[in-house]
């Protein structure tokens, strides 16, 4: 059986990056045209739209999404996401679903160009950039991330462990972006998400796509940055994350 739906995932995922492909060649134009002509409201609308359309067309692999919410989302107020990571297709879900509160994300500085609508947000829709063998650089766009939400009252993501896990196994959280951030932006909510199953979706790589993956996204209750220590919150954060991963 296994052999079989791997040998039906390799049409269907040609489907799914043709259309991919489509998406990004597309939206990389609007979402210039929106931020030069309307400015950050219509660029930030094109993409939410885009990472809809992106959880849209999962659907052609067979994949579905449950994005659950314990409690209800602070509004108005700057919220660090912390989550793990299993893979690409963390993000669309998390623009998405979380579309209201402004998900930003801390990205390594490759991601920033070559890649057609997606480079361009990171660089221009308030995420910021980070070189990993820089530690000063990347501890100052780390503040900036901080600032921003701060004065925005938006959200950034940060995949404390680092890098994704191949196998779904969470992996020790990395505490110095964390740190900054709380450092920075006190007055934040912290809102942990548990990911579930998205690595299945390369476990071969980027190609071909496993059909039928089912991903759940489990939101937590969020809390106050201030109501703790940073390294009992970091403690806190990563049992509470890990407890949710199957």
């Amino acid at each position: 059986m296994k052999v079989l739906l791997k040998l039906i995932s390799y049409p269907f995922s040609a489907i799914f990056y043709l259309l991919f492909g489509l998406l990004l060649l597309v939206f990389d134009p609007i979402q210039r045209i929106c931020m030069r002509l309307f400015g950050y409201a219509a660029q930030k609308r094109s993409v939410g739209i885009f990472n809809g359309l992106l959880v849209v067309i999962l659907h052609v692999l067979g994949t579905t999404i449950r994005f659950q919410k314990s409690a209800p989302i602070p509004r108005n107020v700057p919220i660090i996401i912390v989550s793990n990571h299993q893979s690409m297709w963390d993000i669309p879900p998390i623009i998405w679903f979380l579309r209201k509160i402004h998900p930003k994300f801390i990205s390594k500085k490759e991601l920033g160009k070559g890649i057609p609508t997606v480079s361009y947000n990171l660089r221009k829709g308030g995420s910021v950039l980070i070189d990993r063998n820089n530690p000063d650089q990347a501890t100052g766009e780390i503040i900036k991330a901080a600032q921003y939400i701060s004065k925005y009252h938006r959200s950034m993501v940060i995949f404390p462990e680092g890098t994704r896990s191949r196998d779904g196994k969470p992996k020790k959280f990395h505490r110095k972006g964390l740190l900054t951030l709380f450092e920075h932006a006190p007055e934040a909510h912290v809102l942990p998400i548990s990911i579930n199953n998205s690595w299945k979706l390369q476990r071969y790589g980027l190609f071909p796509i496993p059909m039928f993956t089912h991903l759940t996204f489990y939101v937590h209750p969020a809390f106050k940055v201030s109501d703790y220590g940073t390294q009992e919150l970091i403690d806190k954060l990563e049992a509470l994350i890990k407890s949710k991963v199957v």
